[in-house]
């Protein structure tokens, strides 16, 4: 809890700070990487920062963060927690980076909003920054600990045993441990974080979901090549993976992290996808499958046409598998299928078009314009926002608005 010291200053300042918070955060990541370089070498995507994701994410994070303590004051939001110490985790975050953290973002504040920074507020500003860094740090302390692992052992190796083209711009990897010890399962819509040292020798991390139900042996993940759109380049990430990796080669993966997993009340399940958004679904699926699941599932995907439609043939067989699953597809190209699906619609998805189950919990992935405009179509038909579960593929852009 803020203290009663603290939460009027922060009241009273948190208008400025949150008119300022982006130069805050974009002046912050400049001088942290003057100061501390190495944390671009295997910590930060520096694609993210590059096109501001990062940037953007952090600011809408710390001010959703201290709106939450002063709104309130009893209740520390625990989803945007949830969400950042997974990915901490699955990036090996260490306490003692924290610090570096702080030292970091109290000199941007300071720099930015200058003489308004009084000794009071600042004092407050710090004890918001370390109520959310303890916080993440004691769940990152437990993921870690349920995993039997320490920040710098949560990686492993692991060699491709397939490369698999799904559409043109899509591929799977399957991949085996190189020690042949027995993989822990994964919780379905987790995902892993692979790293690998970039042509010019720098370290970078990119999450990917799990795309399948893990077997004892393999794990596989889905990666869709990222093209950059005017100035922007091409994801270094995806196209190295594409290009560059193949069958035989060793890839080093993070342990299976994520907090948007699928939930086993037995309540009906409605996913809403679209493109490389089926993604964690896949994983859910597949897990469901492998587990002969009576489950009532709904599956609502949009994509441009049918052979867009990453990994539909597992998407497609596991849903056929299902005694209790639907499977509805938007296509913007037209409505041919050669799929045996329960609907095919052409344009945008409407979810007005197919008659979707009471109670039930929905799951929502894709670009985010896409999950806004879905999730303001539950929310008319009356679903209420808890039941609806949102994955994001890099920073949480979409967070601070709904929390």
């Amino acid at each position: 809890m803020l203290s009663d010291t603290s939460r009027p200053v922060v009241a009273a300042t948190l208008p400025v700070v949150a008119e300022h918070i982006g130069e805050i955060a974009q002046r912050f990541y400049r001088h942290m990487f003057a100061e501390h370089p190495e944390l671009l070498n295997g910590v930060f995507n520096r694609g993210n920062q590059a096109h501001g994701d990062q940037q953007r994410a952090l600011a809408g994070s710390v001010a959703a963060f201290a709106s939450g303590l002063v709104e309130s004051p009893e209740h520390i939001p625990e989803h945007l927690l949830s969400r950042i110490a997974h990915k901490h985790a699955s990036l090996g975050i260490r306490p003692d980076q924290y610090q570096i953290v702080h030292d970091n973002l109290m000199w941007s504040i300071a720099d930015v909003l200058g003489d308004a920074v009084t000794p009071e507020v600042a004092a407050a500003w710090d004890e918001v920054y370390w109520l959310m860094a303890n916080a993440l740090i004691n769940q990152e302390r437990g993921l870690y600990s349920a995993r039997g692992v320490r920040p710098e052992t949560v990686w492993r190796q692991w060699k491709v045993e397939k490369k698999i083209r799904e559409t043109h711009d899509v591929v799977t990897f399957v991949v085996k441990r190189i020690d042949h010890r027995l993989v822990k399962t994964s919780l379905p819509g987790q995902y892993v974080t692979v790293r690998m040292t970039m042509p010019d020798g720098v370290l970078q991390p990119r999450q990917y979901s799990l795309t399948r139900a893990d077997d004892g042996e393999h794990r596989q993940f889905s990666v869709k090549r990222v093209r950059g759109v005017g100035d922007e380049p091409d994801g270094e990430m995806s196209t190295l993976l594409h290009d560059s990796v193949d069958v035989g080669d060793i890839l080093t993966l993070s342990l299976p992290y994520g907090d948007v997993v699928l939930d086993d009340s037995g309540r009906p399940v409605v996913f809403a996808t679209a493109g490389i958004g089926i993604a964690p679904v896949a994983g859910m699926l597949s897990h469901l499958a492998k587990a002969g699941s009576g489950l009532h599932i709904t599956l609502l995907h949009a994509d441009l046409d049918e052979p867009s439609f990453p990994l539909r043939r597992q998407v497609v067989s596991d849903v056929l598998e299902l005694r209790q699953a639907e499977l509805y597809a938007w296509y913007e190209k037209g409505v041919e299928s050669m799929e045996p699906l329960n609907g095919v619609f052409q344009g945008l998805m409407n979810p007005a078009a197919v008659d979707l189950p009471d109670r039930a919990l929905y799951y929502l992935c894709g670009p985010l314009p896409f999950m806004q405009g879905v999730r303001s179509r539950l929310l008319e038909r009356g679903v209420t926002p808890q039941d609806i579960q949102y994955e994001v593929f890099g920073p949480d852009l979409w967070q601070a608005d709904l929390d």
